[in-house]
């Protein structure tokens, strides 16, 4: 299934509900680095992420440094964004608070 690609204005309502993604200079793709503890609380929301984008057939272009995981989203099919890319977004974001609380 394709997603519709958002147009800008939505876009940029939809950034508004994920604190800490930024868009990328050709407004096609949101990014963010997340920063753990340790390696193992990096790999453990590596982890928990997968499972989400699994789930939702939309998966993350993705680096890990040791404590560091910068993680974008974008929707190739569509050529941009599309609501799965900020559905995922806020379940990396919903993974990282878990990982504060620890």
């Amino acid at each position: 299934m394709i997603m519709e690609k958002l147009n800008p204005t939505v876009v940029q309502q939809s950034l508004a509900t994920v604190p800490g993604w930024n868009l990328d200079a050709q407004g096609l793709a949101i990014h963010r680095q997340f920063v753990f503890a340790d390696f193992v609380q990096a790999f453990a929301f590596m982890t928990e992420v997968a499972l989400a984008a699994e789930k939702h057939n939309h998966h993350p272009e993705w680096s890990n440094v040791y404590n560091k995981v910068s993680v974008t989203f974008t929707t190739h099919d569509a050529s941009g964004l599309t609501l799965r890319d900020f559905v995922l977004a806020e379940a990396a974001n919903q993974a990282f608070r878990r990982y504060q609380q620890a």
